[in-house]
């Protein structure tokens, strides 16, 4: 999938991967797409990301587990 941007906030707790992809989805233009790398020990950040892309009008558009790694790609709204 084409990404304007990857951010890797792997190894980061609760809240740190919502407040970093806040401020980089924040840099992108509207329909760009952002792709979130997260350590897969956070087993909450797909519920978590969800949840904030739907508040924020955001789309969150796939996700995927690559070698221990949580994959997200988040569509700017």
């Amino acid at each position: 999938m084409d990404s304007a941007k990857v951010l890797d906030v792997k190894g980061l707790a609760c809240p740190m991967p919502i407040v970093k992809t806040r401020k980089v989805i924040g840099e992108l233009d509207s329909g760009q797409v952002l792709e979130i790398e997260i350590h897969a020990t956070d087993k909450g950040a797909k519920n978590d990301l969800a949840a904030w892309a739907a508040s924020g009008g955001h789309e969150l558009i796939q996700h995927e587990e690559e070698h221990g790694v949580l994959k997200f790609w988040i569509k700017k709204g």
